[in-house]
């Protein structure tokens, strides 16, 4: 299931030069994108530089007119993504999720991107990785994925935008199930309750996740990046007034500038369970 040929955009550089390891790997044949993690040493976490690959990755993409991208790891790993690099979250004080941390420009890109992306998942997805997964247009695993959503962890309060991106996709009590327990959700529920469209055993997950973006790609892109707009558009036509929004934003403010958030994050940097 390891991802083989790859285009780590490195052309030009000279020999004596270093060059660090790209952290995404990414492919391009027959008019389908793949953007795979390849930082396993970090659980692939999303950190600033790993989305900036993956930004970039959606970018050449879209030149090149693909007619569908899919999201994967490089490797046949326990672990998908571990979620947004919590190294890289502020100890406190500061909104965690700001509309310019990397976490949210990837999920608009995402969003935005004209073709579909289909997310194909084989271990664990944690965190703002399910939150990206919520996000793609298809999602297709096999029976190790498992998701789960952990800011309860961490004292973290989510924003409007992501509360909305599972609202989209699973029936409320889900949503509310997963928040508040920060549990994993197994292979064979995430089926039942929507979070992906189908589980495949994992020897034909490949296969069967390319062969639906081939599918994709014999379709009228412009009708499909139609649909696609059309469907974004739609599902978040929530109407919320300014005072509301107001008031929710007032909420997660009393959370990360409060003691929860604080001693979950330092208990994650501590290895420790936190202390609520």
């Amino acid at each position: 299931m390891a991802l083989e040929t790859v285009e780590h955009g490195n052309v030009g550089i000279a020999k004596d030069q270093k060059v660090a390891k790209p952290l995404v790997r990414v492919e391009y044949a027959d008019s389908i994108g793949t953007l795979a993690f390849d930082n396993y040493a970090k659980r692939n976490s999303l950190g600033a530089d790993l989305i900036a690959e993956v930004i970039a990755g959606f970018e050449s993409f879209k030149a090149k007119g693909a007619r569908a991208v899919i999201l994967r790891s490089a490797g046949n790993e326990k672990v998908w993504s571990s979620g947004h690099d919590v190294d890289e979250l502020p100890k406190e004080n500061i909104d965690p999720l700001p509309y310019k941390d990397p976490l949210e420009q990837l999920l608009r890109a995402v969003k935005s991107f004209p073709a579909p992306v289909i997310a194909m998942v084989h271990g664990s997805v944690w965190g703002g990785a399910c939150d990206l997964i919520m996000t793609c247009d298809l999602v297709i695993a096999d029976e190790t994925s498992a998701f789960a959503i952990t800011p309860a962890k961490l004292g973290l309060p989510y924003n409007v935008a992501g509360f909305l991106n599972f609202l989209a996709r699973v029936p409320m009590n889900i949503v509310k199930e997963m928040f508040f327990t920060a549990d994993q959700i197994s292979a064979s529920r995430a089926e039942q309750c929507g979070i992906v469209n189908m589980i495949v055993p994992a020897a034909e997950l490949e296969a069967r996740t390319y062969a639906i973006a081939k599918t994709i790609a014999t379709r009228s892109p412009a009708s499909v990046a139609a649909a696609k707009e059309a469907i974004h558009v739609l599902g978040e036509a929530i109407a919320i007034n300014p005072t509301t929004y107001e008031y929710l934003h007032g909420i997660r403010r009393d959370v990360y500038m409060g003691s929860d958030y604080k001693e979950g994050i330092r208990a994650f940097i501590e290895k420790r369970p936190p202390k609520y």
